[in-house]
């Protein structure tokens, strides 16, 4: 029967809902082998699944597990999340600077998928850092603090842990509805009232092109609409990568430095955009009142102690962030303007040093990374860095990273780094 569905599925044959539930939780039971799984994913990756495949899809991977009741928590709980990109640390300033607000985020992060970065990866470079806490303990500490970010807790959505480990070792992580269904099965099953997605769009991201990317906003809208939640999706440009650090212990680091008021002005720039956003959906105020409130809280340092209250209260300690001691400065072999950056290939760069993983059970060096000194649009003068690079045990050929670089007379107009929402 499974080999029936696969077969169908490869036909581009639409799926009853009976016949989507039994491979899913065949394979979230044991029963449906990764080699059959991963057929039927390549299969979805290939066709696509019709918007009612999609919504049967989230829905089987909701009720695969526990949905958390998040109802013991007082006042809107507001989350976000990522598409995911290089660089993107955003999630790790974003929730303290949006609980000092006053509003309360209750989030439930992923790790790394392909070549981007993992909120969860990323926190765990924090020594003692603990992303795997009980239910009532992750409703206590927002209750008392106002946030907590921690991996999917106990039993919830196990249909998507499992698939997505496989997608990222099995080629099928650029799917529009597997990427839907991942990211919507997870946030309603994480219980907040209101959701922010940022999509990614660009070389760095999941999704290439703005089509694309605005066709995937609308169908986690929809969906959303479909179990009565407030979706709003901001697509954001992931051309190069955000902020200089790329790597988990340099990107927690980089967090760190914005909420100290400082950082570069591209993170700085989306980080208050999204707690804007959250702030105004979460209080019921306009982006104008949000923005101040957001501005007043970094600028007092509430923000910042919010972080360290948090990190504190999952049994972290932020003076003690791993960065490697063998670092190398990556020259220009020529003179002219940063014209294009790969971003993609930056990002699978910092995967092979370590910082990633190429196989599912690989473990990630948090010490790893690559920290940028030129982006596009920088005059770069031949034989000056252009970056540096983080190794531990891994090596790397430079020209690697200088392939990564287009240096010419001119830049093409940069796309905004927020291009647009959808809601």
């Amino acid at each position: 029967m499974i080999l029936e569905i696969i077969n169908k599925k490869r036909r581009n044959e639409e799926l009853t809902k009976e016949e989507m539930k039994e491979i899913v939780m065949g394979y979230v039971e044991g029963k449906v082998p990764d080699y059959q799984m991963s057929s039927f994913l390549m299969a979805i990756a290939i066709h696509g699944l019709s918007k009612e495949e999609t919504l049967q899809l989230t829905d089987i991977m909701l009720h695969s597990g526990d949905v958390v009741d998040l109802s013991k928590i007082e006042g809107t709980i507001v989350d976000k999340h990522s598409t995911g990109g290089v660089g993107d640390k955003t999630t790790i300033a974003l929730v303290p600077l949006v609980a000092a607000c006053g509003v309360k985020v209750a989030k439930m992060s992923g790790r790394g998928l392909g070549h981007t970065g993992g909120t969860i990866d990323k926190l765990e470079s924090i020594p003692g850092f603990r992303t795997e806490v009980s239910e009532k303990d992750f409703i206590d500490q927002v209750n008392r603090i106002g946030c907590a970010v921690v991996g999917q807790t106990g039993n919830l959505v196990p249909a998507d842990k499992k698939m997505y480990a496989l997608r990222d070792v099995s080629g099928t992580v650029e799917s529009i509805p597997l990427i839907a269904s991942s990211i919507m099965s997870k946030k309603l099953a994480s219980g907040a009232d209101k959701i922010v997605i940022d999509v990614k769009v660009g070389d760095g991201a999941l999704m290439k092109d703005v089509k694309s990317a605005k066709q995937l906003a609308k169908l986690m809208v929809w969906i959303g609409k479909e179990y009565n939640k407030e979706v709003r999706c901001v697509l954001t440009s992931m051309e190069q990568p955000l902020g200089l650090a790329i790597g988990n212990g340099l990107e927690v680091l980089e967090a760190i430095d914005f909420l100290q008021g400082n950082g570069p002005e591209d993170f700085k720039e989306l980080t208050m955009h999204f707690a804007t956003t959250m702030v105004s959906m979460g209080k019921g105020i306009s982006m104008k009142k949000a923005r101040k409130l957001v501005e007043e809280k970094l600028i007092s340092g509430e923000a910042y102690l919010k972080l360290v209250e948090m990190v504190e209260a999952q049994g972290g300690k932020l003076d003690e962030i791993p960065v490697s001691k063998r670092v190398f400065s990556v020259q220009s072999s020529k003179g002219g303007i940063v014209s294009d950056i790969k971003t993609e290939k930056i990002g699978e760069i910092v995967r092979s040093i370590g910082g990633g993983r190429i196989e599912l059970h690989d473990k990630i060096d948090p010490s790893v990374g690559i920290v940028m000194t030129k982006k596009e649009g920088d005059l770069v003068m031949e034989q000056e860095e252009l970056l540096k690079v983080y190794l531990n045990q891994k090596d790397l050929k430079i020209q690697s990273v200088l392939d990564c670089f287009e240096i010419g007379d001119h830049l093409q107009k940069p796309r905004p780094l927020i291009i647009t929402t959808i809601k």
